[in-house]
């Protein structure tokens, strides 16, 4: 289970992480938060809570904190991943770690550093962004990015989110409809959006 104490939020931090950290709280999220994408879904009040999916094998604990999962040399289509965490009647929740791992521009998971791995705390309005590449397909699946959610002192939602136009959607078995991002051209790379519902009121 991902805990929020401080004790195992120390653990996890290392000074460029907490750099950012800082900058989004001073409010840099506008870039992301600036694109037209419509919210998924959009919310309104009784709104189901996000699917839940299987974490996979490649799940690792004490993922980096860090905004920006890309590291110099790597390759892929640049992604600019925001969103926000509402509860059931739509309300932002604050504070919430949002866990984001994914393979890499070869179809690879890195299972022994933190390459396309890393964490987020979401902002007093419920927001947070990722910086980092669109995952290359491997064998068996269609185009993914693996997540978990967890607002302080509740359970964790793990779930997986999907890419629109995917030839590979109709062929996974675990795809759904439900949790799929909506997406849009941005420059070379691509401005993405989710919305996750916790269960909650």
């Amino acid at each position: 289970m991902i805990h929020h104490d401080r004790q195992t939020r120390r653990g996890f931090l290392v000074t460029t992480a907490g750099a950012v950290g800082m900058a989004l709280a001073a409010g840099d999220l506008a870039p992301a938060f600036g694109q037209a994408l419509a919210p998924t879904p959009e919310c309104k009040d009784g709104d189901e809570p996000t699917l839940r999916q299987t974490e996979g094998p490649f799940y690792k604990p004490s993922s980096p904190q860090r905004t920006d999962l890309r590291e110099p040399g790597m390759r892929g289509r640049p992604v600019d991943l925001s969103g926000m965490v509402l509860t059931r009647a739509c309300q932002p929740v604050a504070g919430v770690l949002v866990d984001l791992w994914h393979a890499d521009a070869d179809g690879d998971y890195d299972n022994t550093g933190f390459r396309c791995r890393g964490h987020v705390f979401a902002d007093a309005q419920g927001r947070f962004r990722f910086l980092t590449i669109v995952p290359a397909l491997y064998p068996g699946r269609t185009r993914h990015y693996h997540v978990k959610v967890q607002a302080p002192n509740r359970p964790v939602l793990t779930t997986q989110l999907y890419f629109p136009g995917e030839a590979g959607n109709r062929r996974d078995r675990l795809f759904r409809r439900e949790l799929l991002m909506r997406t849009a051209a941005a420059g070379d790379g691509l401005a993405a959006r989710f919305d996750f519902v916790l269960d909650m009121r």
